[in-house]
């Protein structure tokens, strides 16, 4: 059996693949098909997101896809950048544009006011629709500067309290051990395993 990643984000997809190891099906993503759908992520919340990509790839593909949306909510602006995230400094921009922007919005800001969390949403889908959505969440704050090489997105700012050091010093290790993502798919890995069972692999 088969399960497509709705996501042509290599960096995203090596961590989903981490993250479902031991499920005994075959991951693939739209990268691995010719002339995919454009998905226009016009949701107004992660789950409504990853339900549209998870739905429109599993259409067009015929297979059980996952689709996902994450993202940065910081306190001090309100929840932005939100589903905006990966476009929070323009389109075609990079992390580190999208870091920078970040970093001077909360200049002058203390360490106590500077509370954030990543949210992760997951959908599975099949070729008759919705499957499942499921969520997960991790809290932290961000730092003054960017710190580490590991990881992708905001990680180099996202400090993790308890080890008061960000994803990024962190590497992907500890982080798939209480990232947003890992909670979001530990829940879509049971949903999977369960389809597989009902599907008999095939």
């Amino acid at each position: 059996m088969e399960l497509v990643v709705a996501t042509k984000n290599k960096k995203k997809l090596r961590e989903i693949k981490d993250l479902l190891k031991g499920v005994r099906i075959k991951v693939t993503s739209i990268d691995d098909y010719k002339n995919p759908p454009r998905i226009i992520e016009d949701g107004k919340a992660f789950h409504e997101n990853a339900i549209k990509k998870a739905v429109k790839i599993a259409r067009f593909t015929g297979k059980l896809t996952v689709g996902e949306d994450s993202g940065l909510c910081v306190d001090a602006l309100s929840g932005a950048p939100g589903i905006y995230s990966s476009r929070f400094a323009g389109r075609n921009k990079s992390d580190a544009a999208n870091n920078k922007k970040l970093l001077r919005l909360l200049e002058g800001l203390p360490q106590k006011k500077r509370g954030a969390h990543y949210v992760c949403a997951a959908a599975l889908a099949d070729k008759d629709g919705l499957v499942a959505s499921v969520g997960g969440k991790c809290d932290g704050r961000i730092g003054f500067t960017p710190k580490g090489n590991s990881g992708f997105g905001y990680d180099p700012l996202f400090v993790i309290p308890k080890y008061k050091k960000t994803f990024a010093q962190l590497g992907l290790k500890i982080k798939h051990q209480m990232s947003h993502r890992f909670r979001a798919l530990t829940k879509a890995k049971k949903v999977i395993q369960k389809y597989i069972e009902k599907h008999g692999g095939g």
